[in-house]
């Protein structure tokens, strides 16, 4: 049953609300792997990396908030419970222990690699079924590959 009558039709409806649920499981994901790994980086870019995975944990969560707040417009209840993402989760996640920075950079460069990828599906997807839904989904995807390109060139530029 629907909190809000949708402006959608059922089946347009149906499409972002699996875009948005996808979506909303990766960022969640995402804030999730920052926190993780913010809490067990080590080694002599502790405090760079440190700082950076605080930035990305706080975009990530905000976007995680308008996706949510999205899919109940839609009168589509969001599930970002804690078993529901991690049964659902599809990016690489740190183990429970410390992590070298250098590490570190690479599993959330990966992570945000995937989730990027991950939502250009998602935006060709709702481009016809819901054109209000793809602009945030392109909005949450330009910020993401920002992220992806702070993390990956901190991490080319110390390779070298």
């Amino acid at each position: 049953m629907a909190a809000m009558k949708s402006t959608l039709s059922d089946a347009a409806r149906q499409v972002a609300a699996n875009a948005l649920q996808n979506t909303l499981v990766d960022l969640l994901g995402l804030s999730l792997i920052g926190k993780q790994i913010h809490w067990n980086v080590v080694g002599s870019r502790f405090r760079s990396v440190h700082l950076q995975l605080d930035e990305l944990v706080t975009e990530v969560r905000e976007a995680a908030d308008q996706v949510a707040e999205r899919a109940a417009t839609l009168g589509v209840p969001p599930d970002g419970c804690p078993a529901t993402i991690a049964s659902a989760i599809a990016l690489p996640v740190p183990q429970a222990d410390w992590v070298r920075d250098d590490e570190a950079i690479e599993i959330v460069t990966e992570a945000l690699h995937i989730a990027a990828t991950r939502l250009r599906k998602r935006i060709e997807a709702t481009e016809n079924s819901d054109p209000v839904t793809q602009d945030l989904l392109i909005s949450v995807t330009a910020e993401l590959e920002k992220q992806h390109w702070m993390f990956a060139s901190g991490h080319a530029a110390h390779a070298q």
